[in-house]
């Protein structure tokens, strides 16, 4: 059968004059040459649709089996951050069975160091947002702190002994939070030394354990006792930590 394209890339085919059968190589090769940028685009959109479907899903990623949410002033130095991350999955287990212990640290800074106090308030407002995000998931279930009671008093998030959250009005945290130094398994965890690079170009390092001495250790509570059953790993890691802690 004669073809019945209309356009055609071979010029010795009219369609004014009698056509001749195209081979498959020819047809083949004809239909790239008018639709190869669709074919492109579509190809294009398949692999941003395929990405975002596998970023949502998860897929290729190391799931935490810890999350640990930091909320201070500045930001950690990366070096401290690492080495915490490192140290307190050697005391945790494979909770999700991926074949890997991961523990994940979120820092959420107020900005309250910065000398800039319009830029401090943008900063603390941006990374108050995405903490709030981090709570209503339920995704970090413990906590570095610098202020426990002001963080208790804004959230009224964290468990007590027992692990449930506290009565409404609640603010103490002599009993939810740990000072770092009163905590034998944080303090005696090797993070070793830290540099850090300043904005004038400088440089400025110190010793990791030092500068999270002034830090509280607490975990959250739950409302529901289902919720509470998904972080059994989390519950034991806390024992862990907090064995022959000196709550205040």
């Amino acid at each position: 059968m004669a073809s019945e394209y209309l356009k055609w890339k071979y010029r010795d085919v009219k369609p004014d004059g009698p056509p001749r059968e195209l081979t498959k190589k020819e047809k083949l090769d004809n239909w790239f040459y008018y639709y190869k940028w669709w074919l492109v685009g579509g190809v294009v959109l398949a692999a941003i649709l395929i990405g975002i479907l596998w970023d949502v899903l998860g897929i290729g990623k190391v799931r935490p089996d810890y999350v640990f949410a930091y909320v201070g002033e500045d930001a950690l130095p990366e070096d401290c951050v690492t080495a915490l991350e490192r140290e307190l999955a050697a005391l945790g287990r494979d909770a999700n069975g991926d074949g890997h212990t991961v523990v994940e640290l979120r820092q959420y800074p107020t900005g309250g160091g910065m000398s800039d106090p319009d830029t401090a308030v943008t900063y603390g407002y941006a990374s108050g947002v995405t903490l709030m995000a981090d709570l209503n998931e339920g995704e970090s279930y413990f906590f570095l702190l610098e202020n426990p009671e002001g963080f208790q008093a804004g959230y009224q998030i964290l468990a007590g002994p027992d692990g449930e959250l506290p009565l409404e009005g609640d603010d103490s945290v002599g009993d939810k939070a740990v000072l770092w130094t009163d905590c034998p398994a944080l303090a005696g965890l090797d993070l070793g030394g830290y540099e850090e690079d300043t904005l004038g170009g400088g440089t400025v390092t110190g010793d990791c354990q030092e500068l999270l001495s002034g830090l509280y250790l607490a975990r959250r509570g739950f409302y529901y006792e289902k919720q509470a059953a998904e972080h059994t790993a989390d519950g034991e890691l806390w024992s862990i930590l907090t064995e022959g802690a000196i709550f205040s």
